[in-house]
């Protein structure tokens, strides 16, 4: 994956449909050999996980705070899959909480990347983030790179 003609395929799980268009105008704009798949909320991510023939992505953008079920439990769920062991996972938010920052990285998440509010910081962190998975897939995050700063 670190042939950046290989296309990486990023799966957002976010509730908030102008957050979705915004990422999704983002990822157009940096990279055309991205596959991006958008879905609402958690159960609509694990539901997109266990369909058979969906592609498994190289890393899931999560937002914490959704209905039906919630980033951390979603976080639990697919770090509690063995299958699942090879997804990054960025925890993709509006909290700078330290309770939601220590409770992700202990549950399993790669990245916490606290959402700007500025469409131009919002671009640097997302080319940040895709770049650390990039260079990260076949080695290991550690708490000193877990939170995404700018």
């Amino acid at each position: 994956m670190k042939n950046h003609k290989t296309p990486m395929h990023v799966l957002l799980t976010d509730d908030d449909e102008d957050d979705r268009l915004i990422f999704k105008e983002i990822l157009g704009e940096m990279d055309r050999n991205i596959n991006l798949r958008m879905v609402n909320d958690g159960k609509q991510l694990m539901d997109y996980l266990t369909t058979e023939n969906n592609p498994l992505p190289h890393i899931i953008f999560l937002d914490l705070n959704m209905p039906n079920m919630s980033g951390v439990e979603c976080l639990k769920e697919i770090r509690s899959h063995e299958k699942y062991n090879d997804i990054s996972i960025a925890i993709y938010s509006t909290s700078t909480s330290k309770k939601d920052i220590d409770d992700t990285f202990y549950h399993g998440a790669n990245i916490y990347i606290t959402k700007p509010a500025a469409y131009s910081e919002l671009k640097k962190v997302l080319k940040k983030s895709l770049s650390v998975v990039r260079l990260n897939l076949n080695s290991e995050f550690d708490r000193s790179n877990f939170v995404l700063k700018i």
